[in-house]
């Protein structure tokens, strides 16, 4: 059997804990973080192409990099 590959500071407790905090979350409490997420002053959502997400990623990597040392 394969065995699976996390990233960095992630390992199976952190993913099966996360996994059960959504299975256990009601459709209100689903719907009330969705909105939450849409309504961020200093974060936003869009839609990209699929093929560009990698790039934006690396983009985001150097931008918290470059916040922590900045």
């Amino acid at each position: 059997m394969k065995q699976s590959k996390f990233p960095p500071g992630w390992d199976e407790d952190r993913v099966n804990s996360i996994l059960r905090y959504y299975e256990e979350q009601s459709e209100t409490e689903a719907l009330a973080e969705d909105e939450a997420a849409f309504e961020s002053q200093t974060q936003t959502a869009i839609k990209v192409p699929k093929e560009l997400v990698p790039t934006i990623r690396e983009l985001i990597a150097k931008h918290q990099i470059g916040s922590k040392t900045g």
